[in-house]
């Protein structure tokens, strides 16, 4: 599976291919069903403070996340250093072109390196059926392919479940417990050494 351009309109939009979803760049059109994810209980209680208002959504997303993102985009393609540049992409279901969640990359401050962290959140509506599996696989195949990345770290709150399976699956290590913001969180890391598992499937 590979990492390819498509035209949508007169945009040129990214695209990462996963067996059933794929990863998109956001668009401006996206923000009422990311908004609404985001709201949803089942994603704001293992992602403490996604869920705010709709205008401070729109503000990030046209302001900071859709342009910060084609800045990654385009330090890839020109081979340069990513730094601290954060991606951000929209998990599409191919059956139907619905947005049903998303999956990003950037640095987590309160993890020591390897801090470039890799986080998803699938619909509730979609869950139990790989997606987010298939949305990390894809994020971690291009990140370690094309971006030059060495290592990925991943966290997820002790009590989320699917969440450490999805890590596990992917191949991530378990590095032990800590705390940020009053929550347990387990910690994972990924090296490009040995990240083969998390491109076999």
């Amino acid at each position: 599976m590979e990492n390819h351009v498509s035209s949508s309109g007169e945009d040129q939009l990214f695209q990462l291919d996963g067996e059933h979803i794929m990863l998109r760049e956001f668009i401006a059109e996206d923000l009422d069903r990311f908004h609404s994810l985001t709201w949803q209980p089942e994603i704001h209680s293992c992602l403490p403070g996604w869920n705010v208002s709709k205008d401070t959504r729109k503000e990030w997303l046209l302001q900071y996340e859709i342009p910060e993102t084609k800045r990654f985009l385009q330090a890839v393609k020109q081979k340069e250093d990513v730094g601290e540049l954060r991606l951000r992409m929209g998990i599409i279901l191919k059956e139907t072109g619905e947005l049903i969640g998303w999956c990003c990359s950037g640095i987590k401050d309160e993890l020591p390196w390897p801090n470039r962290e890799i986080m998803y959140a699938v619909s509730k509506d979609h869950r139990g059926r790989g997606y987010a599996a298939q949305a990390a696989q894809a994020m971690i195949r291009y990140l370690f392919d094309q971006a030059d990345v060495e290592a990925l770290c991943a966290v997820a709150l002790v009590r989320n479940l699917p969440s450490n399976r999805v890590l596990e699956k992917c191949g991530f290590d378990f590095q032990g417990r800590l705390e940020i913001e009053q929550d347990e969180y387990n910690s994972y890391v990924l090296r490009r050494s040995n990240g083969e598992k998390a491109m076999t499937e």
